[in-house]
């Protein structure tokens, strides 16, 4: 392609596909004939969040080195019990040996591929010998080393009995598992295609032919009318346009977005990525056709189908992870610590002023999704505003008194951690809107070319943007735009490092009140 890619400023996300509906539900909520393509057991399907198989199979590594490394030194200090510092090294140091040769072996024979770990009967001969041959090789080495007299035989037997017992016995609980998430979709990759016609054709053909079976193929997605592209390709359905596939996507899971579009296309790649990019998913152009061939890294692939990656999902497999245990772990460490605070500031807002401690409003979270977010309440009651119609701004009469130190402290935001524990909000992400804010008199998504982008994670309690300086009131063009792209930073150059680095700087942030009314 002769035109670069724009970065994330010049993409742009009509606010028609992801504006709000009536109600202040997102038009990806509403019913349509996309949807009445689709069977009712399928949606139901779709909704449910994928399990990673890299986290999955890397789980299942971890617990076979836990297993292996606990039920050694278990044995050794059970039966062996020699607490010389010599043989504990020698023990220590052949346990820890065996438990890298067993997830070594254990890759080597297959044993680590979801096809393998969902039929634990079969893969009982794999699994003995692979175990057998990590013993074997133990032996070897303790005989070429000469310290077969200074291990126990007992231990060794014993170790290897019970350990091939126990991972018999996980196996055995990880293929019902796995089986049962194979049959709800939880492993599955839903995957959307946009072209139809003999492009799309050969590349549903391919895929089928391909060695990848967690593919699930949802449909095809094409702005050419019906004398160019058929309601059915390949036996799969043409669901819409790709106007249609945005909305779509807000309310069906979508793993993976493919592009049968030829290299050439380039003003029509352009426009559909214009489009598309502002979805939560991983998104792919097709080079089965293309003329030419390229080194094996330039290609990402699906089964032994070759693509070029467009755009990743952020935050997936070991980050999505990473992200969740450090949600979950430090709001439950801030709601523990703060608590006192809590209560001060809970019974300074009901001696000022009449009306409940909270207030709950609804704003976009993932995938434009609407979450229930928690603060302390800073307006008088009688002038609650749940959809944030009116920004609140300097010398506001409807704030009061304790309202107004808590926005300018930004303590009215400490009960979104509920909202963090409940899972439906991150400590640091993109600040999340409500429905109707507005930066003078237009909504949001009408002012910055790719807003939406933001919801491909989910919001956070502090921000890129936040620490920034970009925080409190966003009446004006410039300073919704300036949030969002730092927002857009954030999402495309995280790390857990970075997550804590701008915790770091929130009290400072929080301290100097810059911008908070």
């Amino acid at each position: 392609m002769s035109e670069e890619l724009p970065n994330h400023r010049g993409y742009l996300a009509s606010s028609a596909d992801v504006a709000t509906g009536p109600g202040g539900n997102p038009l990806g909520r509403r019913e349509g004939h996309i949807r009445e393509k689709v069977p009712t057991n399928e949606r139901r399907a779709s909704i449910i969040p994928m399990i990673s198989p890299s986290v999955l199979c890397g789980s299942v590594r971890m617990t076979d080195t836990f297993l292996t490394i606990v039920l050694g030194v278990i044995l050794y200090h059970g039966y062996v019990g020699d607490d010389s510092l010599v043989q504990r090294l020698l023990y220590y140091s052949l346990i820890g040996s065996t438990a890298l040769l067993a997830i070594l072996y254990f890759q080597l024979w297959g044993l680590y591929r979801i096809p393998v770990l969902q039929r634990a009967f079969h893969q009982l001969g794999r699994l003995f010998v692979a175990w057998s041959s990590v013993f074997l090789t133990l032996m070897v080495a303790g005989f070429l080393l000469k310290i077969t007299d200074d291990i126990s035989r007992v231990w060794i037997v014993s170790w290897y009995l019970g350990g091939f017992g126990f991972l018999l016995a996980t196996r055995a609980g990880v293929g019902v598992a796995v089986r049962h998430w194979m049959k709800t979709g939880r492993l599955e990759r839903r995957v959307v295609i946009v072209g139809g016609g003999e492009r799309g054709l050969r590349l549903i053909e391919a895929l089928r032919a391909s060695s990848a079976s967690d593919i699930k193929i949802c449909g095809v997605f094409d702005d050419r009318g019906d004398q160019r592209v058929p309601d059915d390709i390949a036996g799969y359905p043409k669901l819409g346009t790709v106007d249609e596939l945005v909305r779509f996507a807000r309310s069906n899971r979508i793993d993976l977005l493919i592009m049968a579009l030829p290299l050439t296309a380039e003003r029509r790649v352009l426009e559909m990525m214009r489009k598309v990019w502002v979805l939560p998913v991983d998104i792919r152009l097709s080079a089965l056709d293309a003329p030419l061939r390229m080194t094996p890294g330039t290609y990402s692939y699906v089964g032994n189908v070759p693509f070029f990656n467009l755009y990743d999902k952020p935050l997936s497999d070991w980050d999505y992870v990473l992200k969740l245990i450090e949600d979950r772990v430090l709001a439950a460490f801030f709601l523990a610590v703060l608590s006192p605070l809590f209560l001060l500031i809970a019974i300074a807002i009901k001696l000022e002023s009449k009306g409940p401690v909270f207030f709950k409003q609804r704003r976009y979270g993932f995938n434009n999704e609407l979450v229930e977010v928690y603060k302390f309440r800073t307006l008088k009651h009688e002038s609650a505003d749940k959809d944030a119609a009116k920004l609140v701004t300097a010398n506001d009469d409807r704030v009061t008194r304790v309202g107004r130190f808590l926005r300018r402290s930004s303590f009215d935001e400490l009960p979104q951690f509920i909202t963090v524990l409940k899972g439906g909000m991150s400590i640091v992400g993109p600040r999340p809107h409500a429905i109707l804010a507005k930066a003078g008199d237009e909504l949001y998504g009408d002012v910055v070319d790719g807003y939406f982008a933001r919801h491909r994670v989910k919001p956070g309690i502090t921000g890129w943007a936040q620490v920034n300086g970009w925080r409190g009131e966003t009446d004006t063009r410039e300073k919704i735009q300036r949030r969002t792209e730092h927002d857009l930073y954030y999402i495309e150059n995280w790390s857990l490092l970075f997550d804590l680095y701008i915790i770091a700087r929130t009290p400072l942030s929080m301290l100097a009140g810059e911008n908070a009314f």
